[in-house]
């Protein structure tokens, strides 16, 4: 690898100090870098990136928590460009590199002792009257939950166009197995090795005895129907994409959901497995 572009999480990265010494350290040795100065967006839930993301880019090294690489991966889905998260904070699933062990962590990725793991992704395509509305993806989960004030949400499920069940709740989640560790598992999901290529359907709080997870083969296409409330009023809900993509849903919309045609290269260096981190979790 030898054109490195580095995001940072500003809160978790005050004044971009640890950014600019890994931009400092792959300078020395002969490697391009670029460090991108984020800023925090509007909703103050996400980042906007200030420059364009060269396609001569060999790896792009994400400062902060899986958060922020969950974002950097949707935003750049287009692009065959692997990841190597650092975590700023707390453990995570997908940041396995801690801030003292960044430089071992450098000293593998420039000297290429490191495997990309291609994670499965999720791509949504919503309709309304008027046709398509939207259409993101999503390394982690889709999450199809209520919008504004505290209601039970109504929607009809169809796998490959067969009606499933119909389901009155607080939403549902789509999850990747990378996700599975996420919103997912709080909801009561199984955790899934993220290598695995399957799709989980968890309910939220489901107003009915059918609380279990669905788990699908990524080749099938999960529609999502909004139904109308228990007394006939049309219904307004959130689809939201790793926790930083919106898209409003009204009733008689859809979204459906299927694997994508595009994968997130997750940059390993062996320093931790899934399974180590897990223990390590399940521990705290």
């Amino acid at each position: 690898m030898e054109y490195f572009y580095v995001i940072s999480n500003p809160t978790k990265d005050p004044e971009l100090k640890t950014a600019y010494a890994i931009h400092a350290y792959l300078t020395v040795h002969g490697k391009k870098c670029i460090v991108d100065e984020g800023s925090r967006k509007s909703d103050g839930e996400a980042y906007t990136y200030q420059k364009q993301v060269s396609r001569q880019v060999d790896c792009v090294i994400v400062l902060g928590g899986d958060g922020t690489l969950l974002q950097a991966a949707t935003d750049l889905a287009a692009r065959d460009v692997p990841f190597l998260g650092i975590n700023m904070g707390t453990l995570g699933f997908l940041t396995e590199v801690n801030k003292t062990g960044i430089e071992d962590a450098l000293e593998k990725l420039i000297g290429d002792q490191f495997e990309i793991e291609n994670r499965m992704m999720l791509c949504g395509k919503s309709y309304g009257g008027q046709g398509i509305k939207d259409e993101a993806r999503a390394l982690n989960d889709i999450v199809i939950t209520r919008k504004g004030s505290l209601q039970i949400i109504h929607f009809n499920i169809y796998v490959n166009g067969q009606f499933l069940h119909h389901y009155h709740g607080d939403g549902i989640i789509l999850s990747t197995p990378t996700g599975s560790t996420g919103y997912s598992l709080s909801a009561g999901g199984p955790i899934v090795e993220p290598r695995a290529k399957l799709i989980l359907l968890t309910p939220i709080c489901p107003h009915s005895m059918q609380n279990r997870t669905i788990v699908l083969s990524p080749e099938d296409q999960v529609t999502v129907e909004i139904g109308c409330s228990k007394d006939g009023e049309k219904q307004e809900v959130e689809a939201i994409f790793d926790g930083c993509h919106k898209i409003t849903l009204h009733t008689g919309d859809k979204i459906e959901v299927k694997r994508s045609e595009k994968t997130t290269g997750i940059v390993k260096l062996g320093q931790a497995s899934f399974l180590e981190v897990l223990h390590r979790k399940m521990s705290d």
